[in-house]
């Protein structure tokens, strides 16, 4: 692998053929996420055209992937029956242009504040999901697009539904597709098949896709035909003039409407979160453990936005399903991601019809072992034997996000992650140390940093100190403290002379209970600053 400054285009033996891979995953999933949205079909292209080759050229992130994202179709979709599409582009160029904004401000710190715990469960949530969602499609039972993850259907279906219902539905030409493509893309990644040097250059999914095709065409006129609801519908332009019509400006006229600004600043601040949770998991992913710059990932997914929003496309952001399918098929630089941008370009301009016979049990099957290589078992015993402060978390953002959306999903588990922060710093804000040498003295000395956190066990600490006893507060080792725990400590102070507890501090003014200076600066200076990452 060379470094991460090489050129653009150094990887391109295992570049393309994983941009490949992510356009085929991508195509339904524009599609699906625009349909889901309520809005025209080809928004959904545009918004991974933009993605794919206008944010992959500004990002910072080698391996992730950008597009129109699931997340958002609530919001898109009461946004455009509230404000109408053309004013609802506006809000959306201007969600980029506050994008942009944050970026410059170094936002994107925020999203090195996501416990692990969380993002993984993110990761095997999704995989679960992916597979859930994609099951009832290598059935035959398509009544709910692709790029649908909620919970609760646009079909009317929860995720469980689906799948008794599709057994009443199975469309038996879709079933032997995906079948046949489960095991073509298991065998496929098999240490025998591996040594020819022919599946270096032809991906499995390649090759399941064109098998789909070819099985649709035979199926034709039979009883196992797939209707066209079984395959992909990608919008076909007579000539150019027609195809530069299916591209739409925004309504300028409305940028006074406070609708639009609301609107904008609710996409701008979901995109960002959903962003940074994506770029989050994406490094997390990458066999190479790059960092990527969350502040100029923002800036390019904030331009992205803005031009997306100016010629009719769908928001974007940085999406998890397409960088893992990205990452899993040997993608190693942000070239992949580029050439499933072109490659989502030239499709709509040259091979629509091609496209639109891909039967989608065919690319159910590549997104089930996508789903697969997300939520490995592996992973599960990990954080098993972990324990539960890392296992409790990652399970409830597992089932939030099943039972909800993704965003929905880590916030629940994040407030289980922060109470267990919680539990942790009642438990151990400070160490009692019972001097024996010295009969009677109780030593209760500081952490580095006490916060307001530890008011609960602080108080409870002090509470349970026997009467007629000597006790010592020790800061030398703190460098920041809590005015509630200040607080706390002097009128703790009138208790102790009420109990008769004779009451002496180390390193902490007995009057204000600010640090003493040369304790604090003593060890602030053995500390070596490290700068965020930009």
């Amino acid at each position: 692998m060379k470094s991460q400054e090489s050129a653009f285009f150094s990887e391109l033996k295992s570049d393309l053929p994983a941009g490949l891979v992510v356009f085929l995953v991508a195509v339904p999933l524009c599609l699906g996420i625009a349909l889901a949205s309520g809005a025209p079909l080809f928004s959904g292209i545009i918004a991974g055209i933009v993605g794919g080759t206008v944010v992959a050229l500004l990002s910072g992130s080698p391996l992730g992937v950008s597009g129109p994202a699931a997340g958002l179709a609530v919001i898109v979709l009461t946004a455009i029956q509230t404000l109408g599409y053309e004013a609802f582009l506006l809000s959306v160029a201007i969600a980029g242009v506050i994008q942009i904004v944050l970026g410059f401000a170094k936002a994107g710190v925020i999203g090195y504040f996501f416990p692990s715990s969380v993002i993984k469960g993110m990761l095997s949530g999704i995989g679960l999901i992916i597979i859930l969602k994609q099951i009832p499609h290598a059935f035959g039972y398509d009544s709910d697009p692709e790029g649908d993850f909620a919970f609760k259907q646009i079909d009317g279906e929860t995720t469980f539904s689906a799948l008794e219902h599709m057994l009443s539905a199975i469309t038996p030409g879709a079933l032997l597709i995906s079948v046949l493509s489960l095991g073509i893309l298991i065998l496929w990644q098999q240490p025998f098949i591996k040594k020819f040097k022919i599946t270096n250059i032809i991906q499995g999914p390649l090759v399941v896709v064109t098998l789909g095709i070819i099985i649709q065409q035979v199926l034709m006129g039979t009883s196992w035909n797939l209707e066209p609801e079984h395959l992909v519908t990608l919008p076909i332009a007579d000539g150019w003039g027609e195809f530069i019509g299916l591209f739409t400006l925004p309504d300028f006229s409305q940028w006074s409407n406070p609708a639009i600004w609301v609107t904008a600043i609710t996409i701008a601040i979901v995109a960002s979160l959903e962003t940074l949770l994506c770029v989050e998991a994406t490094d997390k992913l990458d066999p190479y453990k790059r960092l990527t710059p969350t502040n100029q990932e923002l800036k390019a997914q904030g331009v992205g936005n803005l031009i997306s929003g100016l010629i009719g496309g769908l928001p974007v952001t940085q999406v998890i399903v397409r960088s893992s399918a990205n990452i899993q098929s040997g993608g190693k630089t942000k070239a992949a991601a580029f050439i499933h941008g072109l490659m989502l370009l030239g499709s709509v301009l040259v091979i629509p019809k091609l496209l639109n016979m891909i039967p989608l049990a065919s690319l159910a099957a590549i997104l089930i072992v996508v789903g697969f290589k997300l939520a490995k078992p592996s992973l599960f015993k990990e954080m098993a034997r972990l324990g539960n402060k890392q296992l409790v978390p990652f399970v409830v953002t597992i089932v939030a996000i099943l039972f909800t959306d993704l965003l929905v999903g880590i916030g629940i588990g994040m407030v289980v992650a922060i109470f267990y922060i919680l539990l942790n710093n009642y438990k151990t804000p400070y160490f009692v140390e019972d001097k024996r040498k010295d009969a009677g003295v109780i030593h209760l000395e500081l952490a580095e940093d006490v916060s307001f956190l530890n008011k609960a066990s602080m108080l409870l600490s002090l509470k349970k100190l026997p009467k007629d006893s000597k006790v010592i507060i020790d800061a030398t080792q703190t460098l920041h403290i809590d005015y509630d725990i200040k607080e706390i400590i002097m009128e703790y102070k009138a208790n102790a002379a009420y109990k008769n507890i004779d009451l002496s501090f180390i390193g902490l003014n007995p009057e204000t209970m600010d640090l003493e200076s040369s304790s604090r600066k003593q060890k602030a200076g053995a500390r070596i600053p490290v700068e965020p990452v930009d």
